[in-house]
């Protein structure tokens, strides 16, 4: 899993052979979601708290997530992204 992030037990991930929509996957324990990079939309279940800490993230670094999904099509390296502190 090429992770980017990883803040408060959440690991942020993209992969390189994910589908259209641009999308990053958040995961903490058994949950796992997928989060639209452009929208914010999520797919999936995810505690309350974790959620709103994962959103607040990719409102912070939403041209860092656009940058990575391009480079993954490419299959170049993904650039590390800084987490939510």
């Amino acid at each position: 899993m090429p992770e980017i992030s990883r803040f408060l037990g959440i690991v942020i991930a993209m992969y390189y052979t994910e589908h259209d929509p641009p999308h990053f996957h958040a995961v903490y324990g058994e949950y796992d979601v997928t989060v639209n990079v452009q929208t914010g939309v999520i797919e999936g279940r995810f505690p309350k708290r974790a959620m709103r800490h994962v959103l607040e993230w990719h409102d912070l670094h939403k041209n860092e997530l656009a940058e990575n999904w391009e480079l993954a099509r490419k299959r170049l390296p993904l650039k590390t992204i800084p987490p939510l502190e």
